[in-house]
């Protein structure tokens, strides 16, 4: 039972990242790699502008954008990766990557967030199954604030998770929020 939840967790965290991915893939082709110049304070921003819409649209009853929940978890989701590839990188001034090498460096990272997710639902036996996605919305802006006192600290923490951690976290609770949705969307059907 416990490898067929597993398997099926899998299966829905590669059909979100995948949808992630094509968006990633084609905004490469419309702008390239623009976002090289964009530092972690600025991508933080990103971020928190887009949790906060998600917090907004589910405490509020009227929606003036038509755009929802779901793509702004997918900005959460690839902003994450490349925040992660701008901490490994630095900043540049110019779009110095290559499309292929950007689409590998996001695959690469991923990978990581997944791989975080399966020793994390082996330890935590998939708890996140039973919180709601407002939990995990609130959860996002609160690492968000985390990330932000640590770019405050010049980076450094005394016993806390750095910023790698923290941009994995939030990367992996907006697949789990994306994931909620999509079986919200499947009940409806």
């Amino acid at each position: 039972m416990e490898y067929e939840i597993m398997e099926k967790t899998l299966q829905q965290y590669d059909a979100v990242t995948n949808e992630c991915a094509d968006l990633f893939n084609n905004k490469l082709k419309d702008y390239g790699t623009s976002w090289r110049i964009m530092r972690l304070p600025s991508l933080t921003d990103q971020i928190y502008i887009k949790a906060n819409r998600i917090r907004s649209l589910q405490e509020n009853e009227v929606q003036k954008v038509a755009e929802g929940e779901r793509s702004e978890f997918i900005g959460i989701i690839n902003y994450a990766a490349i925040a992660l590839i701008q901490l490994d990188l630095g900043v540049t001034n110019c779009a110095d990557l290559s499309i292929e090498e950007a689409i590998k460096l996001y695959t690469i990272k991923i990978k990581e967030a997944k791989t975080l997710m399966q020793n994390k639902n082996h330890d935590y036996g998939e708890a996140w199954r039973d919180m709601r996605v407002s939990s995990m919305t609130d959860l996002i802006l609160q690492k968000l604030l985390r990330i932000k006192q640590i770019e405050d600290n010049q980076g450094k923490t005394i016993v806390s998770e750095g910023l790698d951690a923290n941009y994995l976290d939030i990367l992996n609770y907006a697949v789990f929020s994306m994931i909620h949705l999509n079986e919200l969307e499947h009940t409806k059907e």
